[in-house]
């Protein structure tokens, strides 16, 4: 199961990181010679060429992998390389900057699976957004922390049990929960969690997979 990041900046290069270490076969797609360069030097496979070029990103293995990463500085680039990636079956996020007029992020929205903002989200969200499913890094505190999300599952190990037992160890805070159609608010201790839930909390950057661990089962 591949993974394609088209740009190798500062987010594309920590997406790829991040995604490497779990044991994902990541290929860098980059056009600027020094960032492929320093692509291959971390131990990636790189393609250099145009992100928004069929042709390239065929060269990139487009057509088997799972996902693809429009991750550069130019939402062109990224909105056309999601384009060819949805062609052949791939999952796809494009990032946009936050300036981004409502109706414009609106359009992108409807063609691609997550349109992310690097700024706020951070590459473990970026991650998350290819990987897809109901964990969602929402924001980026500092360096090591992050905002995240989740939608309790059925099949959760934290179904029935109060806020205050649910053990995060330390790398995890809950600060807010919210039933399925209710607001997210500051839980009471004895706030029994149910499937449909959310639940919201602040986990540092090394501990996001024991997190979603604790509260997924997985």
């Amino acid at each position: 199961m591949t993974f394609i990041i088209v740009g190798y900046g500062r987010v594309g290069a920590r997406t790829a990181r991040i995604l490497h270490e779990e044991g994902r076969a990541v290929v860098v797609v980059e056009n600027d010679p020094d960032k492929a360069e320093r692509a291959r030097e971390a131990g990636f496979e790189v393609v250099e060429g145009d992100g928004s070029s069929e042709s390239v990103l065929k060269r990139a293995g487009v057509e088997n992998a799972a996902a693809l990463g429009g991750l550069t500085g130019d939402p062109n680039t990224n909105f056309a390389a999601c384009m060819v990636g949805k062609q052949f079956g791939c999952r796809v996020a494009m990032r946009i900057s936050e300036d981004y007029r409502e109706e414009i992020y609106e359009r992108y929205e409807e063609d691609v699976d997550e349109v992310i903002y690097p700024e706020r989200l951070g590459a473990a969200g970026a991650k998350t957004a290819l990987l897809g499913g109901s964990f969602n890094a929402l924001g980026e505190l500092t360096e090591e922390l992050r905002l995240t999300a989740v939608t309790i599952p059925e099949d959760s190990p934290v179904v029935g049990k109060k806020v205050n037992e649910i053990d995060l160890g330390n790398f995890g805070r809950i600060y807010a929960h919210g039933g399925r159609h209710d607001e997210l608010t500051i839980p009471l201790p004895g706030t029994v969690v149910e499937a449909g839930d959310r639940l919201a909390l602040v986990a540092d950057d090394d501990g996001l997979e024991q997190t979603r661990a604790a509260l997924l089962g997985e």
